[in-house]
């Protein structure tokens, strides 16, 4: 073994060791009282969603003390109005594999919302279970599109023989997702091999269109032929929206997959102050369960919404997380670190966007020692994604994708 390879496996151990001990302060040095107070915040969520007909009526809602509220509201009911059965005459009949919740609470998630919107704008939607056998379900549902992941989880669990018997005397389309090698654990030109072999008809992104179209690393997909449609990350309008009659009495809120990135941004926001921290992969959270309907309950508390992105997120124009949207559609004040696409798709007015880890600090202090600050910002926010990154919106974009197929 030569020294310079002595020396680089000596770089990666100092390396993993700081990580490890990173890891090891933020896991317990955080504030007792967002511990102790956590399985509490939860149970008034549940009790403030059995008494939603208060919380959420809109004659209330239309005359609450924040505008966030009121805003909120009245964008909701407009939209709601506008794109009620806006789909209704569509051919398509979608099947969307849906992983459990425990697997994949991104992806339970992100199919999730999807179907529901489809169903909403008049759209024949169906889940597709974890471990549903498709045969069945392509007899009665009478499919003409299926979306899965490609994902060897996800393509396990379909008898693909089946699906190929159908496509013989029914039309179905199949879409899997346009996943890089470089953020995957296999190769994509095998992938690819295997979808001309198993007659996968297009591929899907939730990437931004013209990051796709500029990156090298997706070419492949287009030069095998395929076309790639896209279904951006939104807030789903039908659960992400505010409530009346909250005080926001949590210093932040945050609920996500813990990640290494959120060592460096929130390890002393998080030792300082009290707030509601849940999400798998927490140490400090026992018992994670996903419910989407008893977040908008929790976010009606919150002074600050954290967010922070992944390392791609932040060095490619690629996408926004899901929680941008849903945070904004709730009315609540954004901390977000700066991921690339941020200014493409949201005005600055929109959120308090820090550069560094340091920024992120100094910004949050400001904004629990000055609460009004963020109402302004909150409003803008709000305001960009009911005017165009609903799923709502997204389910129509991607009605309008599928005729490009025919």
């Amino acid at each position: 073994m030569t020294p310079q390879h002595l020396q680089k496996l000596a770089q990666k151990r100092i390396i993993k060791l700081k990580r490890s001990f990173e890891k090891h302060q933020f896991n317990y040095l955080f504030n007792s009282e967002t511990l102790l107070s956590h399985d509490m915040v939860l149970a008034e969520a549940e009790a403030g969603l059995l008494h939603q007909t208060i919380h959420e009526n809109h004659e209330l809602c239309l005359n609450s003390a924040d505008p966030v509220v009121r805003q909120g509201t009245r964008f909701k009911i407009d939209l709601e109005a506008r794109m009620k059965d806006s789909c209704i005459g569509t051919s398509e009949r979608i099947l969307i594999q849906v992983p459990d919740a425990r697997f994949s609470p991104a992806g339970y998630s992100l199919f999730s919302n999807l179907i529901e919107s489809l169903n909403y704008i008049g759209v024949d939607a169906r889940v597709l279970d974890w471990n549903e056998d498709i045969r069945g379900v392509l007899e009665t549902f009478k499919p003409s599109i299926l979306l899965s992941s490609d994902n060897p989880e996800y393509l396990k669990r379909i008898h693909w023989d089946s699906v190929n018997q159908y496509k013989k005397h029914s039309r179905l389309y199949v879409g899997l997702s346009a996943a890089l090698e470089e953020y995957e654990s296999t190769p994509l030109l095998p992938r690819l091999a295997w979808a001309k072999k198993h007659r996968i008809d297009f591929y899907y992104s939730y990437r931004d269109e013209d990051y796709v179209c500029s990156r090298l690393e997706y070419q492949p997909f287009f030069d095998s032929g395929f076309q790639i449609i896209y279904i951006p990350f939104g807030a789903n309008i039908l659960h992400y929206y505010p409530v009346t009659g909250f005080q926001r009495d949590l210093n932040y809120v945050l609920m996500a997959s813990r990640k290494r990135e959120h060592i460096q941004y929130l390890k002393n926001i998080m030792k300082e102050y009290s707030g509601f921290l849940d999400g798998p992969g927490w140490k400090q959270v026992k018992n994670f369960s996903f419910k989407r309907e008893r977040d908008r309950y929790i976010y009606a508390r919150a002074k600050v919404g954290l967010n922070v992105h992944l390392p791609e997120q932040t060095s490619w124009a690629c996408e926004l997380n899901e929680r941008t949207y849903q945070l904004a559609a709730c009315g609540v004040p954004q901390l977000i670190d700066h991921p690339m696409l941020l200014n493409k798709i949201f005005g600055r007015e929109s959120f308090f966007i820090a550069g560094s880890p340091k920024d992120y600090e100094e910004m949050f202090r400001e904004l629990i020692a000055h609460p009004r600050l963020g109402s302004d910002k909150a409003l803008h926010a709000q305001k960009e994604v009911f005017a165009a990154h609903t799923t709502l919106h997204r389910a129509k974009s991607l009605i309008d994708q599928l005729k490009l197929l025919e």
